[in-house]
């Protein structure tokens, strides 16, 4: 399995504005060869922002690889600029294959 993460500073009382962007969009994921799961994860505020975290569980590295390609893709990221006054900075990407 592979585990994809996207992690978001947000600034401060913009936290249920994000959420409703990702509560939403249309990510065409139930379509997607090879999605397993997503999650959006809140964590702590500090004094400048909130981290997020958007979690997406894969069967493989490729059958990610595969969507931020295709159509499926740039369907469910054709908005995401549209909300840039939200975010401190570009999100932080992490992909992780699972070994136990």
């Amino acid at each position: 399995m592979y585990i994809a993460m996207n992690r978001f500073k947000i600034k401060l009382g913009k936290e249920e504005q994000f959420e409703n962007i990702w509560k939403n969009r249309d990510s065409h994921l139930d379509k997607v060869d090879g999605f397993i799961e997503f999650n959006l994860l809140r964590s702590k505020s500090n004094d400048t922002y909130t981290l997020f975290a958007s979690h997406s569980v894969w069967k493989s590295s490729k059958h990610f690889e595969n969507w931020t390609k295709s159509e499926s893709f740039r369907l469910a990221h054709k908005n995401a600029g549209s909300a840039k006054d939200i975010y401190l900075e570009h999100p932080d990407f992490e992909g992780f294959e699972v070994r136990i």
